[in-house]
């Protein structure tokens, strides 16, 4: 389909005996926001680990805008754009988010990475980390050490990073990990707004999110694809109920 940004055919990862999921055929159209849900063994970020090049399937491929990239390097997904965030915080703590960001955007321009004292000299990307930083609503902390920030701004940050790479598909796993429902619900609202015609595909265990913010969604379960579609085609799926939402 030419609206298929990204798509596997076939999909299926083994650890020697131990078979995680198989015949997964997934396909995520440009500009929507997608969620992939599942109990916990489903095989959630170990899909996301194969469609980002950090694990390599033992069957089936993936597929960028119709190319195959089931072989490519994480690297080179990047530089395709597929970009993620992790479940678990992996920002520098002592840098500030300004100097994060610039060296994120020096990445993306393909620019030798510079020292954080020659970071001064990247007039054009301070210009475009401050004016990302105030988009997302973090310019009063952008000269703050990482560490300081409050652990949502730090998940902020996160996407952040990933969005300045000008992703053409963008990854979060449970960007709302470790925040209060009031904070997760806050932050899907400002990724949202500001995320508008990105492609959005997140793993998320909170199921008001998940059916408030996901235009699509994804079941995996029992190592296959249950279902796909939309919030309320998912409420109704009886398979899903059984094997996931309890009722």
């Amino acid at each position: 389909m030419s609206d298929t940004v990204l798509a596997t055919r076939g999909l299926g990862m083994s650890f020697g005996g131990l078979r995680v999921f198989a015949g997964i055929d997934f396909a995520l159209a440009r500009g929507e926001r997608h969620a992939v849900i599942g109990p916990n063994g489903a095989g959630k970020s170990t899909f996301v680990a194969i469609v980002t090049g950090l694990l390599r399937p033992t069957a089936g491929a993936v597929l960028l805008d119709g190319h195959d990239v089931t072989r490519s390097s994480a690297g080179e997904r990047v530089a395709a754009g597929i970009v993620r965030t992790f479940q678990i915080n992996t920002l520098f703590p002592s840098l500030t988010p300004l100097e994060s960001v610039v060296l994120a955007l020096c990445q993306r321009d393909k620019q030798a990475r510079p020292s954080l004292r020659a970071l001064r000299r990247c007039t054009a990307q301070i210009d475009e980390a401050a004016d990302l930083l105030e988009r997302f609503g973090l310019a009063d902390d952008a000269q703050l050490p990482t560490q300081e920030l409050a652990y949502g701004q730090q998940r902020l940050l996160e996407v952040v990073l990933a969005y300045a790479l000008r992703p053409r598909v963008l990854l979060l796993d449970e960007p709302a990990a470790g925040l209060s429902t009031t904070q997760g619900h806050a932050l899907f609202e400002r990724l949202a707004q500001l995320t508008e015609g990105t492609t959005l595909l997140f793993i998320e265990h909170d199921m008001n999110i998940v059916f408030r913010y996901a235009q699509r969604v994804t079941v995996l379960a029992g190592g296959s694809l249950l279902a796909q579609g939309t919030p309320d085609e998912i409420r109704a799926h009886a398979g899903v109920r059984k094997a996931y939402l309890g009722n």
